[in-house]
Order: C-alpha cells, then structure tokens, then sequence
C-alpha cells in the first residue's frame, strides 16, 4: 500500500521531534570534525535557531534562505525554519555579488542566514533589497550571542502536509536554474519509498555525501534519510576530494555513500584507489549525471562496493527510479520506486511500447507545486498526475530503464539523432581521457556536429586524431566527434553537474 502522509504534517516534527518522542535523543545525529551531536543536540540548536527568526520577525510561509556550508549549523538553522512554518530557500553559499542580487531579487525573501564568507555578497544585495528583513550571520559575535541566548525550546507550527517546505533549483544544465516549490508531503513520502523502501535505511547507518546540503539530492540521502530512521550523518564543509573521502571514510566509517559520477571517476582513477580501506559501506549511490557503465565496472573492480544508478528531479523532489542493493544491473537506471508510477511517451502523450524510447512521465505522491514565476513551463511539465521530465529513456520488458539523454541535450547529426552520453561513455573506456562532455555545435554551413571536450591524463601529438577513430570503431560512424578539444576541466553548474551551454557558447 503506497504510503500517505498526514494531512497535518511538518518535516522538522517528522524527522527531528520524533526522534525525541521515540527516546532516541542520546543517540548520534550529526557527526562533524569536531563533535558529534546527538537528536537532542540538534533538536535544541534548530530550536534557538527557530526562535532568533521569530525574534528578528520571521512567521509561517515567509521564506528563509538558507547559504551555508555543510554542518550542524546548516542543519539547525533548515530545521528551525521549518519549526516556524516558513519556507527554506536553499542556495550554493558560493554565489557572487550578481549571482545573490539576483537570487534575492527573484525569491524575495523575508530573511538570510548566511556564513560569514558567504554573508557580504547578500548584505550588499540586502541594501537594494525591498523583501529582505534581517541577514543572520552565524559565527559572528552578534549572532552567536543571539542564539546562545535564545531558548531551546520552540513549538513546531502544524503545517498542513500540501504546504510548502523548501524551494530546491532545476540543475540548470542548458540554462538558467529555475525554483522548484515543494511541498512537506513529498520529502515524507520519498523518504518512506526510496529511502526505507530501497536503500534500506536504518538506526545503525552512517551515511556521508559529496554533493551538499542545498543539492536536493544530499538533502535527502544525507539529512532526511537517516534523520527517518535514527541514524547519523557524517558532514564536512569543505569540497569534497578523493584524498578526503577515503580519509574521512577510514575515520568515520560510514555506511552508505552518496555519491555522483565525477567524483566516482576520481576516485577510481586515484594512485592510491586499490589501498583505500572503503570495507564499512554496505553501498553507494549515484545520481545527478548519466553513470557510464564503464565507470560502474571500474568502481566495482577497484572497491567491490554495490554501486546504486538512479534518476530523480528536483520537480519529483528526489529519486524515483533506482537500481537495487545486490541487483543492481549496470548500464541502466533500475526500475521505477515502489509508490511512483513511469511510463514512456511520444510527443503527443501516447505510451510507447516497451523496448521503444520516448519522453518520461512520472506520477508519485512528491510531485512539486510549480516552477516559481515560470507559469507556461510549468503548464508544461506538470500535468495532472504526472510530471513530464524532458528525459528520454527506454523501459525493457522487465521495468528497467536506460537513459537516453535530456531531449534538449540530443543532438541531430546527419539526420538522426545521438546522445552525448553514448559518446562520452564510449571515450572513458578510451585509458589516456579522464573525464569527456559532448554538445553540438553547427559548422559553416549551419550543420550540427558532434564536439567533444576531453580532460586527458596526458596530452600528446595525435591523440585527438586517436580518439575520433576509437569512438568510429565502437559506434555509428556518425556518432564520432568531428573535433576533440582538450580542457583543463570541464565547467560546471552550481549543482556541479556539467555545462553544456557554456560549452557550446566556447
């Protein structure tokens, strides 16, 4: 039976108070580098955290943005929002001058908790700002002041289960990211169906993440997940890098990794990879990005780890396809999550049969309220039930699904059509390419061309040459890439996946 969440609930009650209700608050909740902090621990710091925004005059449904590095700090102040009935708007604390005007600009929030690296960018956006209230700076004097002497107890307002929660951003690979409103239902009833149902979550998991917390993704995997079930989560602030994940997992033992292709790739490509003592974690996921499946063969042989494809959204809020621990089959997604619903249609909305490609919809109880201020996108891509993704993907005879690229990402070369991931995957089995990213780009004559853009192990006189001959031994002749241009790294969006806009503006 699909699960149904409570008319009237609030997240911060349903992952954070409960656990005091249940007599879980001396277990560990939150381990960082310094201290580990137990339920009871954080149910107090989001708490005063809660009752510093009420004090600077924060209420239900005004927004709060969230622009903080990872750690129990992050953690207290996304809970204490919540315990108001306000809304978490969470953001890269990383953004520019440009980019938190802007951000401003478009949430018109009412409040900004910010770090104080991250803080001058908003309290300079805050002066023109005609929304925003108060800027919150922990780690100040004033704020920490502020939130010492607040109380530690607060009331979790009872939001109504259709409320919204938090505000999470389209990945933003071909553009401009736009705000997804989502609801308090959705995060409870994913984590029941994806985070119990499949990973298996539990009192006695650890789990430890290299996407943040403002990634929806993380949010999830890494807050939600084990908050739901008693478990602990393991958070750093800084960027992760394969040197400190294998030290951090050495040190912590964590049981599950969440994890995303790149940094999969740097962590089987690492000198020291087959040394790494990686023996607590029972899986590790992946998400974000199309896995190549010459990387899942590479992780399993450097790290004998259960590596979890999955696909979800952030209009879907997290998960809803996923391969499953000991089953899981490489090359594809998985099949759809227990409580969601998939099928794959034409352009006019009419399923095709199985084996076939088309557009995916989804339908599921975490479907979004709407995109912010994008009304006719919004017609678009919800309708009813359903959410229609503009992701192509395959569903075989069995339910699994391969993915076939995001339908604004395909190309159209020489009259049929090619997905950059078929070629990015075909060059990492190449051993001189680190890390590959395809567009189209048009040619004099206005004629779309595949172009790869490679970061190599070590760049030598033909080597270009050699690649476009490896693909056109592998692949359709037409799918080779005209031009091989070789890249430092390849750019990235503020949800770390790979932009391809940028690449094909040059």
């Amino acid at each position: 039976m699909t699960y149904q969440p409570p008319e009237r609930l609030n997240i911060a009650d349903h992952f954070l108070d409960a656990r005091i209700r249940e007599g879980r608050g001396g277990r560990p909740a939150v381990i960082t580098d310094d201290r580990t902090w137990t339920y009871a621990d954080v149910q107090a710091l989001a708490n005063r955290f809660g009752n510093v925004l009420a004090a600077a005059g924060a209420r239900p449904d005004d927004r709060v943005l969230i622009a903080m590095p990872d750690g129990a700090a992050y953690v207290g102040a996304l809970f204490g929002t919540l315990k108001l009935g306000a809304v978490v708007v969470m953001v890269n604390p990383g953004l520019s001058d440009e980019d938190a005007a802007r951000m401003l600009d478009y949430t018109r929030v009412r409040f900004v908790v910010a770090h104080r690296d991250a803080a001058p960018a908003f309290h300079r956006a805050a002066e023109s700002s005609p929304s925003v209230r108060a800027v919150l700076v922990p780690g100040t004097p004033a704020a920490d002041e502020a939130l010492a002497s607040a109380s530690p107890v607060l009331d979790t307002f009872p939001t109504h289960a259709d409320d919204a929660a938090l505000w999470l951003f389209s990945g933003g690979t071909t553009g401009r990211p736009k705000a997804v409103v989502q609801t308090h239902r959705s995060f409870a009833f994913t984590t029941e169906c994806y985070g119990k149902g499949v990973l298996e979550i539990g009192e006695n998991d650890i789990t430890i993440a290299v996407p943040k917390l403002y990634f929806g993704y993380a949010t999830g995997s890494n807050l939600f997940f084990p908050f739901a079930a008693g478990g602990a989560t393991a958070l750093f602030p800084e960027p992760a890098t394969a040197e400190a994940l294998f030290a951090r997992i050495e040190r912590v033992r964590p049981t599950i990794l969440i994890n995303v292709p790149t940094m999969i790739l740097k962590m089987v490509s690492h000198a020291e990879a087959a040394g790494r003592d990686l023996s607590s974690l029972r899986l590790c996921t992946s998400a974000g990005e199309a896995l190549p499946v010459e990387l899942d063969r590479r992780w399993r042989e450097v790290f004998g780890v259960d590596l979890l494809d999955g696909l979800g959204t952030a209009e879907m809020w997290h998960v809803f396809i996923s391969n499953r621990p000991g089953a899981a089959r490489p090359g594809t997604l998985g099949t759809v999550v227990p409580g969601f619903e998939i099928k794959a249609c034409d352009e006019e909305g009419r399923e095709v049969p199985r084996g076939e490609t088309g557009w995916l919809w989804v339908r599921g109880g975490a479907r979004a309220i709407a995109y912010w201020q994008h009304q006719e996108k919004t017609e678009q891509a919800f309708r009813g039930e359903w959410y229609v993704s503009g992701d192509l993907v395959t569903i075989d005879r069995d339910g699994f699904v391969t993915y076939g690229g995001r339908g604004d990402e395909m190309l159209k070369v020489a009259g049929k059509w090619l997905a950059p991931q078929e070629v990015e995957s075909c060059l990492l089995q190449h051993p001189a390419v680190s890390e590959a990213a395809v567009v189209g780009v048009a040619d004099a004559n206005g004629l779309v061309k595949p172009v790869a853009h490679v970061v190599a192990r070590e760049r030598r006189q033909g080597l270009d040459e050699e690649l476009k001959g490896f693909v056109r031994e592998r692949l359709d002749p037409y799918k080779h890439p005209r031009e091989v241009l070789f890249v430092d790294a390849l750019p990235r969006t503020h949800l770390g996946k790979v932009d391809r806009g940028k690449l094909r503006r040059g």
